[in-house]
């Protein structure tokens, strides 16, 4: 059709452009407006489908801007009205209702209401449309402990809670579970930005019964936060406030001696750890990491191999920190009079104050929770409470500025990644889908990098798996532990065979979770996975149903 024959001409000008121009956002803005004019002339999504299998390859070794390309032309054809809704179809001689969700965005759910792929469903006719097969084949059910529950007479692992002197007035909080296992795997989870080791209970309390496990909060947050004021208030009396009627830490004229030094950054963090695992876990660990806690687990492990037995990744954020590091950049990171440390200088006071009241506000902490949790059935009032009480610390708002302030680590996640590659250390990689902050291409990108990395993909779960969907990270994150333990003997998580870890596998993973049973689709992507299969698997089925 003319509108195609168009679209394949813009197209190719596009990838001229992509291959000449230096910089990737210049080709992005000059792809997004022939792809605009494309969508006005009306091309099939058939045709473009088609076109974009044949000219995408990945020689070119990225595949962001494909990526890129391809997610902001399906937007735009939803833009133009064509979103793809309910259609009908032939299947089997009997009529069924397919239903598509095309959106890039990822819509939060409730798991309760819709089970299965967010790509594309298949439901019978019939009112409930109780029975959810995939719309070329059916997805095997796996059926997955529950967690336990103490009130049903589970055994649930009891969690103590205790502090670590790491150095003078830096005192650690930190919860362990599951000491009396003796001999067997030490854990250690990492939490991300603005919470702790409270995120983690739900694996302590279940992980704990057969491992030895810890969690623990980072310097500055959770309940780490500093046990005196690192500052030293003025002669006058006239302290820096949040609120005139509170007493905040922070806003002196001058930091106390311990504090003289006294960053929250990535670098501390690793230092922590290490420390931490060193003088009270005394072992090499696994080491479980989400959001921010991801980055600090793979940094840690890329410079301290000795002291890691493997890393997973949960939505790991793949970045951190906006100024240079003044190890790496010493004449850069001399344009930035401050870098985080205490106390705060006047002139970003009253930012920090504007800032604050606006971040700790509970109705901003109870949106970004509904953010970053894809199911809006879970629970979350724990987290929620623990989360406002943490802001009520007197240190919380100095502390939130060091952090945000503070410089990049001397890696970057990329080469904290290399690092672990060359030193052989495991990892394994958990993504909730619907993230709304770390999209999964991220997950994508570290696959691509550590072929051989178990690559798994949940959905529905948001930024937090490990709390939303804590029955498979569990599950999960057993398996791969007993994979490793047993060098190979014990299949990865949802592997019937050792041939199966080149392929791509999804399965529903089914539990029961206060009466209700829930079901929550995992794809395992194998060691031959490529972009573009990647891709296919997440757009094809709605450009081939959409023909029928």
């Amino acid at each position: 059709m003319p509108g195609f024959e168009a679209t394949r001409l813009l197209v190719y000008f596009s990838l001229f452009f992509w291959r000449s121009v230096e910089h990737p956002s210049i080709y992005l803005i000059i792809l997004s407006s022939f792809l605009f004019f494309s969508g006005i002339l009306g091309s099939s999504v058939d045709d473009i489908w088609a076109f974009f299998i044949e000219i995408a390859t990945p020689e070119d070794g990225n595949f962001i801007l494909p990526c890129c390309t391809l997610l902001l032309y399906c937007e735009l054809w939803r833009r133009k009205g064509l979103e793809f809704t309910s259609i009908q179809a032939s299947h089997s001689k009997t009529k069924k209702v397919i239903l598509f969700c095309s959106r890039i965005s990822y819509e939060n759910v409730d798991s309760s209401v819709v089970t299965g792929t967010y790509n594309s469903y298949v439901l019978d006719g019939e009112e409930g449309g109780s029975n959810v097969t995939d719309s070329r084949q059916s997805i095997p059910k796996v059926s997955i402990p529950s967690l336990p529950d103490e009130d049903n007479g589970d055994n649930v692992a009891p969690i103590s809670s205790s502090f670590w002197e790491w150095k003078p007035k830096f005192t650690v909080h930190y919860e362990t579970s599951g000491s009396e296992n003796v001999g067997s795997p030490p854990v250690l989870f990492l939490p991300g930005f603005g919470v702790g080791s409270f995120h983690y209970e739900k694996q302590l309390k279940d992980l704990g019964r057969d491992y030895r496990a810890w969690a623990l909060d980072f310097l500055g947050q959770g309940m780490s936060l500093p046990c005196e004021d690192p500052t030293m208030q003025s002669k006058d009396g006239n302290k820096y406030m949040l609120d005139q009627e509170s007493n905040v830490w922070g806003f002196g004229d001058e930091s106390e001696t311990w504090a003289k030094e006294l960053v929250y950054s990535i670098d501390l963090w690793r230092d922590q750890v290490r420390y931490f695992v060193e003088e009270v876990i005394k072992e090499p660990v696994y080491i479980v990491g989400n959001s921010l806690g991801g980055f600090v687990a793979l940094y840690f492990a890329a410079c301290n191999p000795e002291l890691v037995k493997g890393v997973t990744l949960l939505n790991a954020t793949p970045f951190w920190g906006f100024l240079p590091n003044p190890e790496r950049s010493p004449r850069l990171s001399r344009i930035f009079p401050w870098a985080g440390t205490f106390p705060l200088p006047s002139s970003v006071r009253k930012f920090i104050e504007i800032l604050w009241q606006k971040i700790s506000d509970p109705r901003s902490i109870a949106e970004i929770l509904k953010q970053v949790y894809a199911d809006h059935s879970t629970k979350v009032d724990e987290v929620f409470s623990r989360i406002i009480e943490t802001t009520q610390h007197p240190a919380a708002a100095a502390s939130f500025a060091s952090i945000i302030f503070a410089p990049q680590g001397q890696l970057s996640f990329k080469e904290a990644l290399t690092r672990c590659q060359m030193n052989g250390t495991p990892i394994c990689l958990m993504y909730g889908k619907e993230d709304p902050w770390v999209r999964p291409v991220w997950g994508l990108q570290v696959k691509c990098q550590v072929p051989d990395a178990p690559y798994y993909e949940i959905s529905p779960a948001g930024h937090c798996p490990h709390d939303e969907v804590p029955e498979v990270v569990n599950f999960l994150l057993r398996g791969w532990i007993q994979n490793l333990e047993s060098d190979g003997s014990v299949m990865l998580p949802l592997l019937d065979g050792p041939e199966n870890t080149d392929c791509n596998v999804t399965k529903d993973l089914e539990f029961t979770r206060e009466g209700s049973r829930k079901s929550v689709r995992v794809r395992f992507y194998g060691n031959k996975l490529s972009v573009w299969s990647w891709l296919s698997s997440h757009f094809k089925p709605l450009f081939e149903n959409r023909s029928h």
